[in-house]
């Protein structure tokens, strides 16, 4: 195994210095995406222009987001790793795909990598544009940089009104944003059989499943404080556990059975004996499970993360619970609590009384599922407007 992640490394690393190419694609649409969340995000479009008939050829910078793209798009597109962001290297990757156009998903603002693209006569437009709280003010301090660079993009798509106001601010010209919607909404739902997901998870297919979903550092020990509370109410409840980082699967494990209760990894296969908590340690399965999950937790919100995309959960008709810090998701997070389709609570102590009233009150919670599945039905059109717009770029050419 350690010999297998070596080689995997070394192939990155030799893709990060152009050492290898991918194969020329002459005239193909590039699409970049970081990581987990920008390609999960984006694969609905890559799935459109592939029914276009279009050449994609997608890049990323993670292992996570390499493995994630291979998953929802499997050999349909050509798939590799960004170059680092250096003149010279960005340069000989843009020389050797010779893409026509290239779609920028969220913030990947690669100085090296936009020049490459103007050099070259590639044709920029940004998906999905979002600018975050973290990163708005360092963009207007040096606004000016920004700006000149910026120039070079055709077309911003951004997430929201905010995200266009802020591209605004950083001075982008106004005629160069197109109309709003997140590509996130265009998730959709995984295909699983979920009665066989449920019965590896309880044999019994009787037990409450709460699923808490993506879990950072000091998360897990926050809930597992919480667990024996939710378990008098509930005695039946199955809480499961999905940390964000694989890299953690195995100091969860241990922390969770330092607090007592008996441990099931997703990887030992099927439930035999009853366990107080399942661990999935393993990637690709969380989006499945959200078709099983009766309550769910969004981690990286009790802690300062800001929270992950609960959108995967409302298309399968999953209202969600948060913590506090919810920034990278706050206008779909806004959306859903306008719409009673999520709730977002202010500190520990609330998560722990919310979570305890959905236990107590199953109606409340079907009406929190029922609203969820209402705002995916609804948020449709905007998506489409979206992607109509980039398909009509990607046929105008470069």
């Amino acid at each position: 195994m350690r010999h297998v992640k070596r080689m995997l490394e070394a192939s990155k690393r030799r893709q990060h210095l152009t050492l290898d190419l991918p194969p020329a694609m002459p005239g193909c649409v590039w699409v970049h995406a970081c990581s987990v969340g920008e390609v999960g995000s984006v694969a609905f479009l890559v799935r459109r222009l592939l029914d276009e008939h279009q050449r994609v050829h997608l890049t990323v910078v993670t292992r996570t987001g390499f493995a994630h793209a291979r998953r929802l798009l499997g050999e349909r597109v050509s798939i590799s790793y960004l170059p680092w962001d250096m003149p010279g290297l960005m340069r000989r990757f843009v020389a050797r795909l010779r893409p026509r156009m290239l779609l920028l998903v969220e913030t990947e603002f690669w100085p090296g990598m936009l020049r490459a693209c103007a050099r070259q006569g590639v044709k920029v437009v940004g998906v999905n544009t979002r600018i975050s709280d973290r990163s708005f003010p360092r963009y207007q301090a040096t606004r000016w940089f920004w700006r000149r660079l910026l120039a070079g993009v055709h077309l911003f798509l951004p997430q929201g009104k905010l995200d266009a106001e802020r591209l605004v601010r950083i001075g982008v010209d106004p005629e160069r944003i197109g109309p709003a919607g997140n590509l996130k909404f265009a998730v959709q739902p995984p295909r699983v059989d979920a009665q066989v997901l449920r019965r590896r998870l309880d044999p019994s297919a009787q037990r409450p499943i709460l699923l808490l979903a993506s879990t950072h550092e000091d998360e897990e020990a926050r809930l597992l404080r919480m667990l024996p509370t939710w378990l008098d109410q509930c005695p039946t409840l199955l809480p499961v556990f999905v940390p964000r980082h694989p890299e953690r699967f195995a100091r969860v494990a241990e922390l969770i059975e330092s607090h007592g209760f008996r441990l099931h990894r997703w990887t030992e296969g099927a439930v035999v004996a009853a366990p107080d908590v399942v661990l999935l340690d393993a990637m690709g399965v969380l989006a499945g499970l959200y078709t099983v999950a009766d309550l769910v937790f969004i981690g990286g919100s009790l802690v300062d993360v800001g929270g992950h995309n609960p959108l995967e959960a409302a298309v399968c008709g999953r209202g969600v619970l948060t913590g506090p810090y919810v920034q990278n998701f706050r206008e779909i997070m806004a959306l859903l609590t306008e719409h009673e389709a999520a709730i977002r609570c202010a500190n520990e102590d609330e998560v722990a009384a919310t979570m305890s009233r959905l236990l107590s009150h199953p109606q409340e919670l079907a009406c929190l599922h029922a609203a969820a599945a209402e705002v995916m039905q609804h948020r449709r059109d905007a998506v489409d407007r979206v992607v109509g717009c980039v398909l009509a770029q990607v046929g105008q050419g470069g």
